[in-house]
């Protein structure tokens, strides 16, 4: 089974506890696990972790040559360096730098390389092209299931 994950990058620390909660209770252990991410700040990063902690393989879909840039300063780029090397396959979109065009486009390959997609979204409009929403509505027009991981009430930022 290959599961991916699409959400925000800034998640309230509720929210982010209730994903990982949720995954260390349904994913399998072990080989028969393969998790599918873009690898970025917050659900990425979370869901990667979790993954790896489960003993299954990840695979990084990343929107361009350089995606890192994209990141913030902080450990989240570190963290995106790390996962990427423990990575048992990386896949890069066709794009030189970050773009809404290039968020889209490995979002949608995303979708196609997994057969459930968790979303860590708040149920809103995306923010920008290619934006969680997006992924979501390409994965259910695809008719992938999709679990959307969200505390009713909780506003992120």
């Amino acid at each position: 089974m290959r599961f991916g994950v699409t959400g925000h990058r800034a998640l309230p620390p509720v929210v982010a506890g209730h994903a990982a909660d949720h995954w260390r209770r349904v994913l399998p252990a072990g080989g028969g696990l393969h998790g599918v991410s873009s690898l970025a700040d917050g659900a990425d990063q979370l869901f990667a972790a979790c993954v790896l902690a489960a003993g299954g393989t990840l695979e990084a879909v990343l929107p361009c040559a350089d995606y890192a840039c994209s990141l913030p300063e902080d450990d989240s780029r570190a963290r995106f360096h790390d996962l990427l090397r423990a990575s048992a396959t990386v896949v890069t979109m066709p794009y030189a730098e970050p773009s809404e065009q290039a968020f889209l486009a490995a979002g949608q390959a995303l979708v196609d390389r997994c057969d459930h997609l968790f979303a860590v979204w708040d149920g809103l409009p995306a923010r920008g092209l290619g934006g969680t929403a997006d992924v979501v509505a390409y994965a259910r027009a695809r008719g992938r299931p999709v679990t959307v991981l969200w505390i009713d009430g909780v506003i992120r930022d």
